[in-house]
């Protein structure tokens, strides 16, 4: 009886913009772990590419009001990833980390990485 007051309370509660929270009224909420069906975000190759053969792409997003440049997707192992990152943050002057098969700059340099990384021997998908 808890358990269904409980989603019937969380329904009656509305969101921003006047939705109401998406439940299903009645299901009995148990303890159990259940199989998440999602795609991974990247994909695992059984094999590491020579930069020749990465299509790199550059992306731009704001966090906490400053701008990061993102560039990937890096198919290597993550210390080869890491060197280069580490060189590229000597030649830019700026932060960085490597996260989930991509490169983060600090800072908009979108113009000042792309010779850099032509230079060791990555290609870009066209328009980038």
């Amino acid at each position: 009886m808890k358990k269904k007051f409980l989603v019937l309370n969380i329904l009656e509660k509305k969101v921003s913009r006047g939705k109401k929270l998406d439940m299903f009224v009645g299901r009995d909420l148990g303890d159990a772990w259940t199989h998440v069906q999602e795609k991974r975000k990247s994909i695992i190759l059984d094999e590491d590419l020579e930069p020749e053969k990465h299509q790199l792409f550059f992306s731009k997003e704001k966090r906490k009001g400053k701008v990061v440049t993102l560039v990937g997707e890096f198919f290597m192992p993550q210390e080869k990833c890491t060197t280069i990152l580490k060189t590229l943050k000597k030649k830019l002057g700026c932060g960085g980390t490597y996260k989930d098969n991509f490169m983060e700059f600090q800072g908009e340099l979108k113009e000042k990485l792309r010779p850099l990384l032509v230079s060791e021997g990555f290609r870009f998908k066209a328009k980038h």
